[in-house]
């Protein structure tokens, strides 16, 4: 295997997991975070969004994993639903052969399905500091065993004023764990928290320049506030995006820019925290499968935007945190991609640019706004482009999930079916070994199970020939 995650001794299921996923070589943060993790140390890890971070924490976890223990072993804080259920699917993915459980549980969503996950086997649970308290009042997230705890984008946590919960968290795990912290600043209150709680931290920090001076080209444009709109249009023109983040420092400011592009025909879309969670998701998806080329969205929303093969983010607000600019401009330029940062600053307000220069340690360079008969020129090829929807399409996870086959089965806990049952019935099948079988989910009127290797055509084919605990259940692949 020509792949240099070797190196750190991890297993040959966790090795065939992020070989699908697409990880050959690893990044900076991956290249010193996952021996430390493999070697138990508690760390503080400085890097920005886009530096491939979870998968830093992610491999060697999976790798820790103790595939035997029912009760979650490791827990994972995040300061959005939306990164929440990335982090969670990320997991999943990385243990995908390991046939490691992980749980996303989070606010505004039924507390009630999140508990019925967490009753069944859980290696991990991924969560939002709020949704976690709620589950631990109500004693339906069980701590005991954790042994692992991550804290992840810690100045955001800070930022919208978790840190309270947080703390109240970690006086509720055991003493002794593993304790991670990733932040793409350090604030005093998070230095606080790591003297308070961590044990002989070894810190990691990998420089804003290391990742944006090489991999992504920085452009700042000065404009009259009027024009502003209107300057974005002829920017998109000329730069004809693949795809692109635009980001907003309100939502009525996300609601006009998507309205404007809208009305033009662009592919485009939004969101922003005013939208319910289930349609953010939702586009989030949508976006990730290629169907719109542009977004529009607020800071508090952009967290758990991980999608593949962004190629431009375009600051049509400066941040009014100078830490949100790097959170911003790590959706582009990943993993060794380049990516193009634009940044629109009206003219006379320039106090949030200097401290945003300060803060990154280079001027962002200044360009001068695209001339009128360069975009006469470029107008309808890139009208056309920005009407259209992007070639790039999201292959996350595409080679991992080509052999695995999720079925449906019309039985669950009323027919008193267990994980147990449903193993025991297919590796009745021959050739089917316990190592074909992923992850199970046993509901209470249905099941779902996870076939790898490509066997699942058969063993839906077996199953209609096979019992479950006495009773002849259907099998067909699920649609979900």
């Amino acid at each position: 295997m020509n792949n240099k995650f070797t190196k750190f001794n991890i297993s040959d299921e966790i090795l065939k997991s992020i070989e699908g996923l697409g990880y050959k070589t690893p990044s900076k943060v991956q290249e010193k975070v996952i021996p430390e993790i493999l070697m138990n140390k508690d760390i503080i890890v400085k890097s920005q969004t886009g530096s491939g971070k979870t998968a830093a924490f992610g491999i060697p976890l999976c790798e820790k994993v103790d595939w035997n223990e029912n009760i979650p072993q490791i827990l994972i804080l995040t300061p959005t639903r939306e990164l929440a259920v990335q982090v969670s699917e990320d997991i999943t993915n990385i243990g995908r052969f390991k046939r490691i459980k992980a749980v996303s549980v989070f606010g505004k969503e039924p507390i009630s399905e999140q508990e019925r996950k967490l009753r069944q086997k859980t290696h991990v649970v991924v969560g939002t500091p709020g949704r976690i308290i709620d589950h631990l009042d109500r004693g339906t997230l069980s701590v005991d065993k954790i042994r692992y705890f991550v804290i992840d984008e810690a100045d955001e946590m800070l930022n919208m004023g978790f840190i309270g919960q947080v703390e109240g968290i970690i006086r509720r795990l055991p003493k002794k764990k593993v304790t991670m912290l990733f932040s793409a600043t350090i604030p005093e209150e998070i230095k606080v928290l790591c003297d308070k709680y961590m044990n002989k931290p070894i810190d990691i920090s990998i420089k804003n320049q290391e990742i944006t001076n090489e991999n992504i080209e920085h452009s700042l444009y000065y404009i009259d506030y009027e024009e502003k709109i209107e300057k974005l249009n002829d920017i998109l023109i000329i730069e004809k995006p693949e795809t692109a983040v635009i980001f907003a420092k309100t939502k009525d400011n996300v609601d006009t820019v998507f309205q404007w592009l809208k009305s033009k025909g662009y592919s485009v879309n939004k969101i922003h925290g005013g939208m319910l969670q289930n349609e953010r998701l939702s586009i989030m998806d949508r976006f990730r499968a290629g169907d719109f080329r542009i977004l529009v969205s607020t800071d508090l929303a952009s967290r758990g935007i991980d999608v593949k093969g962004i190629t431009h983010v375009i600051n049509y607000d400066l941040p009014v945190e100078k830490e949100a600019y790097v959170h911003r401009i790590g959706r582009t330029g990943r993993a060794g991609e380049k990516g193009k940062a634009i940044s629109f600053c009206v003219k006379g307000k320039d106090k949030l640019l200097n401290e945003i220069e300060e803060f990154i340690g280079f001027e962002i360079p200044v360009y001068n706004l695209p001339d009128k008969k360069v975009i006469e020129k470029e107008r309808e090829e890139g009208i056309k482009t920005l009407k259209s929807k992007p070639k790039v399409k999201e292959q996350r996870s595409k080679d991992i999930n080509s052999n695995i086959t999720k079925i449906y089965l019309n039985g669950g806990k009323k027919k008193k079916i267990r994980p147990g049952d449903i193993v025991g019935a297919i590796c009745k099948i021959e050739g089917i070994k316990s190592e074909d079988i992923g992850i199970i989910d046993v509901q209470d009127s249905v099941s779902y199970v996870d076939i790898l290797n490509g066997k699942g055509k058969r063993v839906i084919e077996e199953l209609k020939n096979i019992t479950i605990k006495g009773k002849i259940i259907k099998a067909e692949k699920a649609k979900k």
